[in-house]
């Protein structure tokens, strides 16, 4: 397959060109062949978002078939490689989310999906229905396809031996865990926290709880920061706390993202979109976000955290949480990658080494 050359890449400061072969970055050195102009714009690897349910009217739980929506959407937000998110509903919704085709979308590449419960607890179902919330049940956990990520609450009854036994990738949340039942997860292989702070019980400084066992037991947050879910200052404490080496950054974007102000169903539930932020109409409580991962990221560094490490956040750390081939503009890794103009607008778009935008 001939080589791509993608000109004048603005890359940790240093203008360089991008060459690429069968999906992978071959080269980063100038060349004097022509190729495709980036005129000098600052590039970064193409970002991952690991927590997204829909978008523009579609949910990835109920509109089976409209995946490529989705794609194109966040292909064309920088996002080049996802994890759609199911909802906890019933099982043969679940069934036909995670068993639709994904392989040869438009856009932005599906890795495989993400069940948020229905192994949560009861008791912080916050926008989930708690209609459907189950137990942890292995067996029943492994007829669903496609599934890499599962958010599962420590504390409720089988839940550590689901997480020893699961195959996925497993994160704690929707839970009112304490510091041990926690601990208790993170040992038996659970990973990464699903929204930190949002749906679990706070960090004190007698009960820590499960943000205290993520930080002893070297797990992963991921976090929101769009901020609405959580204040500008707890952003930058997890930044602190958890470092770019493990804080991932989510949109947890829902179906109402991109849509007019309104009354909309999230899951069944009935929820309120007003000025951009989405609220459950029975309790108030939020309904995930309406802002794509470039948003959140556009927030993190407008809360005081470096650039750099924003995008990396976004990219390297997910990457590297779900063992991927991806989240770095260097040789041997998959050719996603973007370039954002001085106000982080995106200006281009590399899928498999592929023009995008």
């Amino acid at each position: 397959m001939k080589s791509i050359i993608y000109k004048n890449a603005l890359i940790n400061g240093r203008l360089t060109d991008i060459t690429v072969e069968n999906g992978k970055i071959i080269s980063l050195t100038k060349t004097d062949e022509d190729g495709i102009e980036l005129n000098g714009k600052k590039a970064f690897a193409g970002l991952i978002d690991i927590h997204t349910h829909g978008c523009l009217g579609i949910s990835a739980t109920d509109n089976i078939g409209e995946l490529e929506t989705i794609c194109i959407y966040e292909a064309e937000n920088g996002v080049t490689s996802f994890y759609p998110t199911t909802v906890t509903t019933d099982e043969e919704s679940m069934l036909k989310a995670v068993s639709q085709p994904y392989e040869n979308l438009k856009g932005a590449k599906i890795l495989g999906f993400h069940m948020e419960g229905p192994y949560i607890s009861p008791k912080r179902p916050g926008a989930l229905n708690p209609e459907y919330i189950l137990k942890p049940d292995i067996q029943g956990f492994k007829k669903y396809p496609n599934v890499k990520i599962v958010t599962v609450a420590p504390e409720v009854e089988g839940a550590a031996e689901f997480i020893k036994n699961c195959d996925a990738m497993v994160c704690l949340g929707h839970s009112v865990g304490d510091y041990d039942s926690a601990c208790a997860a993170a040992d038996a292989g659970a990973k990464c926290l699903t929204h930190t702070f949002n749906a679990m019980p706070p960090l004190l400084h007698r009960d820590p709880a499960l943000i205290g066992a993520a930080l002893d037991k070297d797990m992963y947050a991921q976090v929101i920061s769009d901020g609405i879910h959580i204040h500008p200052a707890a952003v930058r404490a997890l930044y602190k706390m958890f470092g770019k080496e493990r804080m991932v950054i989510i949109s947890d974007s829902v179906e109402v993202t991109g849509l007019e102000d309104g009354e909309y169903l999230f899951g069944g539930v009935p929820v309120i979109l007003k000025d951009g932020i989405v609220r459950t109409k029975d309790s108030g409580a939020l309904a995930g976000s309406t802002s794509n991962l470039l948003d959140c990221v556009k927030c993190a560094i407008s809360f005081g955290i470096p650039e750099k490490d924003a995008f990396e956040m976004a990219s390297k750390t997910p990457a590297e949480l779900m063992g991927l081939n991806k989240g770095k503009i260097e040789v041997g890794y998959d050719a996603d990658f973007i370039t954002v103009d001085d106000d982080y607008n995106i200006c281009n778009v590399v899928i498999d080494g592929e023009l995008f935008k």
